[in-house]
C-alpha cells in the first residue's frame, strides 16, 4: 500500500485478529491465517463475507488490503470493509476511515473520513477516537478545535492509546485546547514512553529541560 499509516494499522489489525477455540468455517480461516496460508483463509472467509457475516467481511478487506492471499487491490478492500462498517463494526468504521483520509481505492475525502471516524469513536474505540483528535486538531475535515481535539486524544489516551497520550503531552507543552502546563506534559509523555513510544521518550526529554527538579518529580509521582 502506498500509504505507510494506513498499511501499518492494516498489519497490524491482522496480527491482533484472535484464533477462536471451536471449528467452523470462520475459526478455520483464523488456523489458516495463523500459518500464513493466506489463499485457505481467503477461500474459507469469502462464502461467508458474501453471506453478510461481518467478521469475515472485515477480514476479506484486511486481506485485500495488504495483499495476503490475492492481488493486493484497495478499491476491493474498501467494497468488504465498508459492508462491515455498515453493520455497525467499529474496528471496520475506523479502517473504512483511513481509506478515505488516504483516498486508497477512493477520492480522497477528509470529511467522510471523519464521519466514520466518528462512527467508530462513539463506540469507544481508541483508534478512532485518536483520529477524531487528529482531525479537530490540524482542522482536516472539521473545522479546527483544539479543545475538541483534547477531548478526543483524553478518551482515547485513558485507555492507554500511547499515540493519543503523547499527543496530549504536546497539547499540554503548547498551551492548544488546555493551559500551558509542563508538569502534565511531562506525565503524559511519561506514561506513552513507558510503552515504548520513542517520539514520546524525545518530547519527555525536551519539556524536562524546561523544567525544574522539583517540577519533574510532581510530574513523576503523578504518573504513578
Amino acid at each position: 500500500m502506498k500509504a505507510i499509516l494506513r498499511s501499518g494499522y492494516l498489519a497490524l489489525a491482522i496480527m491482533a485478529l484472535a484464533v477462536p477455540a471451536n471449528a467452523d468455517p470462520f475459526e478455520d480461516g483464523f488456523l489458516a491465517f495463523s500459518t500464513e496460508d493466506y489463499t485457505t483463509a481467503m477461500r474459507l472467509w469469502q462464502p461467508l463475507a458474501v453471506k453478510g457475516h461481518v467478521g469475515a467481511q472485515y477480514r476479506l478487506g484486511l486481506l485485500y488490503g495488504l495483499g495476503n492471499g490475492v492481488p493486493q487491490n484497495d478499491a476491493e478492500a474498501l467494497k468488504w470493509l465498508r459492508k462491515a462498517a455498515d453493520q455497525g463494526l467499529a474496528k471496520a468504521q475506523v479502517t473504512v476511515g483511513l481509506f478515505y483520509w488516504d483516498g486508497a481505492g477512493v477520492l480522497k475525502d477528509y470529511a467522510e473520513a471523519v464521519k466514520w471516524f466518528r462512527l467508530a469513536a462513539d463506540q469507544g474505540d481508541a483508534d478512532a477516537q485518536y483520529r477524531l483528535g487528529e482531525s479537530y486538531q490540524t482542522g482536516s475535515g472539521v473545522l479546527k478545535d483544539d479543545t475538541e481535539a483534547v477531548n478526543w486524544f483524553r478518551k482515547a489516551a485513558d485507555q492507554g492509546h500511547g499515540h493519543s497520550q503523547n499527543s496530549l503531552g504536546v497539547m499540554y507543552t503548547k498551551g492548544w485546547g488546555v493551559p500551558l502546563d509542563r508538569v502534565l506534559a511531562y506525565l503524559w509523555f511519561n506514561i506513552a514512553a513507558a510503552q515504548d513510544n520513542g517520539v514520546a521518550q524525545k518530547n519527555r526529554g525536551s519539556v524536562a529541560k524546561l523544567m525544574t527538579p522539583d517540577q519533574i518529580a510532581e510530574a513523576q509521582r503523578l504518573a504513578r
